[in-house]
């Protein structure tokens, strides 16, 4: 499987099964499908954490009987296990008709004679409506813990489905596109089973912002303070008309259910919302000269951060240091920039390392070293295409023989010396990261 490959063979936990259609469909060639599956996987053993689920009324309405003793209301439970325990066979005597009730073959008593007796004595026994019955032990509902493991069958009673849902959403906002949206009811489950009060949700699949609308119920209901991130790239329908999901549904539906719509309340809360940019790198894989270098400075000091950059880069490309590291963004529009000697002039602060983003390294591994220049091996050299020729020491260097160093570097330029290009780690970042 796909998820297999992505999480982890061993990282898969369970298979849910959710009842998302309450009615048979009769258009169905052979069987109407009437449910769906939810993959669950963990990140890792260790970071792996379900929360346990919270007790419904539906399984709280066994306990319908109560003795006006202040003990509270109680169901009869199971006093047999099958499990071999030589304590547990004896005699348990009804005090109504003194009969003796042993346990079945094969079965002991969950409990000891001595136990039993002070079981008597509490009337924790139930032997039935008419009192003439087997014992049973009464199981009361203070007992029991607020909250059970979560099954692996939701039933559609329990977490909505996708018709409920639709309607849902129509009441929400006008022009819903959305045949089968998922009912905010069952990802609020997931996420009930699966973050905490303060974690933050990402769903790269918006959709309809149902994950928005999951998030910001409990927010209400607990005074938590989760956050959640949407995506939505834009569709087009068949008529060939982008449709502004993000904007029109997705964002829409957002607002409508922090201010209340019909006579649902408000939830409270807020959100921003982004457009992409353009992107980093072109279809080539060279910066898009479009930019400003301001894009450049900041996509760089936050892919080697994590932080957005606000200082100010200088004149010779100085971006500003960070744990004794400098950084260096050395771009030239329309042409190519190299590493060499030269460079060096405009650095006059020492640092334990530096990381220079140049198109070109044409410095050898030992002044590399006596540096501490961080460097990013050649995987694809490519230049922008309107760059024809670089300058190295006052030399003219056509694009294409600066290829052949490139391919042949041993044989072209001196033993040490590197062909190296760093936006090859830009590159990575790009993918995840676009302005």
């Amino acid at each position: 499987m796909m998820t297999d490959e992505v999480f982890g063979k061993g990282n898969f936990i369970t298979n849910i099964i959710w009842g998302e259609n309450y009615s048979p469909r009769n258009d169905a060639k052979y069987f109407s499908a009437s449910h769906e599956f939810i993959l669950v996987y963990r990140k890792s053993k260790e970071n792996c954490k379900i929360s346990l689920a919270p007790r419904t009324d539906k399984q709280n309405k066994f306990y319908k009987y109560d003795d006006q003793d202040g003990r509270g209301k109680w169901r009869p439970d199971n006093v047999l296990v099958k499990s071999f325990s030589e304590t547990g066979v004896f005699a348990i005597k009804n005090p109504s008709t003194e009969t003796l009730h042993y346990p079945y073959k094969g079965s002991y008593y969950r409990f000891n004679e001595e136990r039993a007796k002070e079981l008597l004595i509490q009337n924790k026994f139930y032997f039935g409506k008419d009192g003439k019955g087997k014992p049973k032990i009464k199981r009361y509902l203070d007992q029991v813990n607020d909250r059970i493991v979560s099954q692996t069958i939701w039933k559609y009673e329990e977490v909505s489905h996708n018709q409920e849902a639709k309607k849902e959403l129509n009441k929400i906002i006008e022009g819903n596109i959305f045949d089968t949206p998922k009912p905010y009811q069952l990802i609020e489950k997931i996420l009930q089973l699966s973050t905490a009060k303060n974690s933050i949700i990402l769903d790269s699949f918006a959709g309809s912002g149902t994950t928005a609308h999951a998030v910001l119920h409990p927010n209400q209901k607990d005074m938590g303070k989760r956050k959640f991130i949407l995506i939505k790239i834009d569709e087009t329908n068949k008529q060939s008309e982008l449709i502004k999901i993000a904007e029109t549904i997705t964002a829409k539906r957002v607002k409508r259910v922090i201010n209340g719509y019909g006579v649902t309340e408000d939830t409270t809360g807020d959100f921003n919302f982004y457009t992409l940019g353009e992107r980093i790198l072109d279809d080539d894989e060279n910066l898009n000269t479009n930019l400003d270098i301001e894009k450049f400075q900041n996509c760089i000091w936050y892919s080697e951060l994590k932080r957005p950059y606000i200082l100010h880069a200088t004149a010779a490309g100085y971006l500003g240091k960070c744990y004794n590291t400098g950084f260096y963004f050395y771009y030239l529009q329309n042409e190519v920039t190299t590493l060499y000697n030269i460079c060096f002039i405009n650095i006059t602060e020492a640092y334990e390392e530096y990381v220079m983003y140049e198109d070109l390294c044409l410095l050898s591994e030992r002044i590399l070293l006596m540096n501490n220049i961080k460097e990013w091996l050649l995987n694809n050299f490519k230049f922008s295409q309107e760059a024809t020729k670089i300058n190295f020491d006052g030399i003219s260097v056509n694009i294409r023989e600066v290829d052949l160093l490139a391919e042949n570097s041993k044989e072209y330029l001196r033993e040490g010396v590197k062909i190296l290009t760093p936006f090859a780690s830009l590159r990575v970042v790009t993918q995840r990261f676009k302005l």
